[in-house]
């Protein structure tokens, strides 16, 4: 009799996430979803990622040892496959403990000891897969888990047996970004343009180096419209403000935005990485974008997001290799000068958009579980 079925026991469903946003704040939602439930939720983490998760919606937070392979150098190899065999072996300990209904997996590194647990100690397992292609973490998971969810449709019909126990449940988003679906778009022609510029969890140097150049060379009537709110690195801001000074623009930088989901909905053009987290609230909201995808991913995760939504017309595709000052500037003169292409692509972004994707993900979560 699992945990879940004994009388008088409270159902635990422990959630492993770790690394950035990206993997956090989908589980964050599903946190959410199921503590509304009355289902107990315990996260499990790496050491990294539990200095950030201190609000996040837990009964209590698991360490446990996990490594990403950063090269493979013989001594490398075996420095992660000793630091994650120490967390498998926890995370056994863990199960035992725990007996949880469920352990769920949003990607990364971290997730790897728990779900490995919870296989061994013959738990109901279940992996998400936030991006529109299969991570390195999960594609080692996937065979051996119980099911998959996927923010994308279709990532797995190349592989029939993974895609027979996957479901499309879309990207659960925070309740900042559903607090804020409900703004209206109205991007006005000769009106004050709300530009929103920034590079994921961590900045990004590119958008810094790119963005202003690029306003210096709109047209004068376009950047006399133009309100920019910029993520900045600490390293760049001096630089950057400087520059939006002596083009009388109007400006405001920072490093980290705690309102960035409202932020976006202010937005009438929004300039971006394409984090699985970022596209999914930028469907949620409904806003048009530019999204200059991370380079040189092992995955291309980002390439593949962002051409998702490109394909569906709700944004645009720059790789980074032609994301130059003079390519954004031909962009934003563009889709500035009437609302019409903005309100395409705002459109076909809200129709890929999943609000419901988090009580999705829990109802999936409890028909595993039998909560």
């Amino acid at each position: 009799m699992s945990a879940s079925s004994q009388p008088g026991v409270t159902p635990v469903v422990l959630l492993a996430a770790g690394g950035t946003g990206g993997h956090l704040f989908p589980a964050e939602a599903l946190a959410g979803a199921l503590s509304a439930r009355g289902i107990v939720v315990d996260l499990a983490t790496d050491e990294r990622a539990a200095r950030y998760a201190g609000h996040f919606p837990a009964r209590q937070i698991h360490i446990l040892p996990a490594d990403t392979v950063r090269s493979r150098s013989p001594l490398a190899l075996a420095r992660t496959a000793l630091s994650l065999g120490s967390g498998i072996a926890r995370g056994v300990g863990l199960m035992r403990r725990l007996r949880p209904a469920v352990v769920v997996g949003f990607g990364g590194y971290p997730t790897v000891p728990p779900i490995l647990a919870g296989v061994i100690g013959g738990r109901p397992t279940l992996i998400h897969e936030a991006n529109a292609v299969l991570g390195r973490a999960n594609a080692l998971l996937a065979p051996r888990v119980t099911a998959i969810a996927t923010g994308y449709p279709d990532i797995l019909a190349a592989r029939p047996a993974l895609a027979a126990k996957a479901r499309h449940t879309g990207n659960p988003v925070r309740p900042a970004v559903l607090a804020v679906t409900g703004v209206p778009f109205a991007p006005m022609a000769g009106e004050t343009f709300h530009l929103l510029v920034f590079g994921g969890s961590q900045g990004a140097s590119v958008m810094s180096a790119i963005v202003p150049p690029a306003v210096a060379r709109l047209a004068p009537a376009l950047r006399a419209r133009l309100s920019i709110v910029q993520q900045c690195r600490q390293e760049d801001l001096a630089r950057v403000e400087t520059a939006y000074a002596e083009l009388g623009v109007r400006a405001e930088l920072a490093p980290f935005f705690a309102d960035l989901p409202a932020r976006m909905a202010r937005a009438d053009f929004v300039v971006a990485r394409s984090g699985a987290s970022t596209v999914a609230e930028l469907c949620v909201i409904g806003r048009p974008s530019l999204l200059v995808p991370l380079p040189h991913a092992l995955d291309q995760d980002q390439l593949a997001n962002a051409r998702a939504l490109a394909d569906a017309g709700g944004a645009l595709l720059v790789p980074q290799s032609t994301f130059t000052p003079e390519r954004l500037a031909a962009e934003l003169e563009r889709v500035a000068a009437t609302p019409e292409p903005l309100l395409a692509m705002a459109t076909a972004a809200r129709r890929l958009g999943r609000p419901d994707a988090a009580e999705r993900l829990a109802d999936l979560v409890a028909e595993l579980g039998g909560l």
